[in-house]
């Protein structure tokens, strides 16, 4: 059929009917992943890391509106091969709900909104509106997982200028001590809330303000370098207020206020500067540029059928989750070792050495102390069954020590070479250590040797352990995952390490087989 121009009013007929379908479609898509949008708005509310979010849909929809005399001027057209990416994000939410991974399932979400526009509106309206789609990605609540790291350099950072500095430090870990007092780099010393607050409102600075793809990009990456660089300074210069000031300063509530005032002034200079070689967009400019009047085929029945089409891919995981229902038992377990593991292991009705890895919300578990020939191990198992968001192995919530102890903090942290059986695995391998107001005593330390188990694989590693995870259910099996915590005092006869590897060595077996049991027993 010969293409023809659209007349002025065939063209609002094409935007009211696809505007329609839009709406229909994102409603759509909203109403089959509604859990995964509330839970995303559940965080937004209780995190102040990522509190900005409620304004980035509103920034959005802005965006857009800027953008409303050049779409106008152009012609709908439903493109059916993005049907193809939908189906790969709806196939990538899925398996993140079978791995109960927050962040996978809400940029999915993200993505089936996003995609939905080019599917239903076409690819020219699309790349019009790149960047405006793209900006709502910020919505989703990641990035947490850069705490470790971003903890990490900021104790690097800190250490090394105050040595610079002419003070002495001894460091531990993520402890260090100063000659006027103990110190630590905990979760909101990570900078983690000024990368993301500065990353999201610098590419929107540098989309609004720069015309140059160079520049954009240049600014971005200023803005994601500068917050990291800041809370190192900013760490360090809480610890000499309070080093100076004997502690009078910066110790209190006041250390957070220094810490948000100090990044308020270097963000607004980089605002400030970057401002200096600004090219701004005129939105009047953009929507008056002359478009030729749009010639296309289109037609309400392919704006339907793409709709149609789209419903159906959006609705493949819903159908497929009735595919994928292994049996699994809803009753209460109950997991026990027994009195006695190897040849002469044998449980001590002592107190479990005051330690309790920070696990949440198993299934079942188990926390015992087992002693030979003078030496004795601590052994915790936490078992997880039926795991969705509130019961699951690998969680950021589940740890060796959780943030709030008081008693414990991780001294230093590795790995060693495990005997397993026949196998040897790579363990995470953890001192443990009590703080005190001079750094972490010597005394009472403890080595904590950490692996997953999921159906009968060992894994030290959250990413295998998750895709463990997955692939059991995929094949029809039960998620039945379990972590082993094994721990011994380091100043007992022998060392920490030699009790370990001996108990390990005779023990794991029995240990594995009653797992094993667990898992099909109902």
């Amino acid at each position: 059929m010969p293409l023809r121009a659209l007349t002025p009013d065939e063209l609002a007929r094409s935007w009211r009917a696809t505007s329609l379908a839009l709406a229909l479609a994102l409603a759509w898509v909203l109403l089959l992943y509604r859990e995964s949008a509330l839970a995303m708005v559940a965080i937004w509310a209780r995190s102040d890391t990522f509190a900005h979010a409620f304004v980035v849909p509103p920034i959005v929809l802005w965006l857009v509106w800027r953008r409303r005399a050049q779409l106008v001027q152009m012609a709908p057209r439903a493109a059916f091969p993005v049907l193809f990416a939908v189906a790969g994000a709806a196939l990538l939410w899925w398996l993140g709900e079978l791995a109960a991974v927050n962040a996978v399932t809400q940029l999915a979400l993200t993505a089936l909104l996003v995609l939905t526009v080019p599917a239903l509106l076409g690819l020219q309206v699309a790349r019009a509106i790149a960047f405006p789609l793209g900006f709502l990605f910020f919505a989703v609540p990641i990035g947490e997982f850069l705490l470790p790291q971003l903890m990490q350099w900021t104790a690097d950072f800190t250490v090394a200028a105050l040595r610079i500095s002419g003070i002495p430090v001894y460091r531990e870990g993520l402890q260090f001590v100063i000659p006027s007092g103990n110190w630590s780099v905990v979760d909101a010393c990570s900078g983690i809330r000024y990368l993301i607050a500065s990353l999201t409102v610098g590419t929107l600075f540098a989309y609004l303000n720069y015309q140059s793809s160079r520049r954009r990009v240049l600014f971005m990456l200023v803005s994601l370098f500068v917050p990291v660089a800041a809370n190192w300074i900013r760490a360090y210069l809480i610890v000499i207020i309070g080093h100076l000031s004997g502690n009078r300063l910066a110790a209190g509530v006041d250390h957070l206020i220094y810490g948000w005032l100090f990044f308020g002034v270097v963000i607004t200079l980089m605002f400030a500067i970057g401002a200096h070689w600004a090219e701004p967009d005129s939105p009047a400019a953009a929507g008056a540029v002359g478009l030729a009047r749009p010639r296309t085929s289109h037609s309400a029945t392919r704006l339907w059928l793409a709709t149609a089409g789209l419903g159906f891919v959006v609705a493949l995981p819903a159908l497929l989750g009735w595919l994928v229902v292994p049996d699994v038992p809803t009753g209460p377990m109950m997991l026990a070792t027994p009195q006695r593991l190897g040849s002469d292991w044998l449980a001590d009705a002592a107190s479990p050495m005051d330690f309790k890895p920070a696990f949440q919300n198993p299934s079942a578990e188990v926390h015992r102390v087992y002693s030979r020939s003078g030496r004795s191990v601590g052994l915790y198992l936490g078992y997880y069954r039926n795991q969705d968001y509130k019961r699951k192995l690998v969680s950021s919530d589940n740890r060796l020590v959780a943030a709030s102890d008081t008693n414990w903090s991780t001294a230093h942290s590795g790995s060693s070479d495990v005997l397993f059986g026949s196998n040897k695995l790579s363990t995470r391998s953890t001192e443990l250590g009590h703080p005190s107001q001079s750094g972490l005593q010597q005394s009472g330390r403890l080595m904590a040797w950490q692996i997953y188990w999921i159906s009968g694989t060992l894994t030290s590693s959250d990413y295998l352990a998750k895709a463990y995870s997955v692939w059991s259910r995929l094949t029809g099996r039960r998620d039945d995952s379990a972590v082993l915590v094994f721990y011994a005092e380091k100043d007992q006869e022998g060392g920490a390490a030699a009790a370990l590897e001996a108990f390990v060595r005779d023990s794991y077996t029995e240990l594995d087989a009653l797992l094993s049991a667990a898992m099909v027993r109902p």
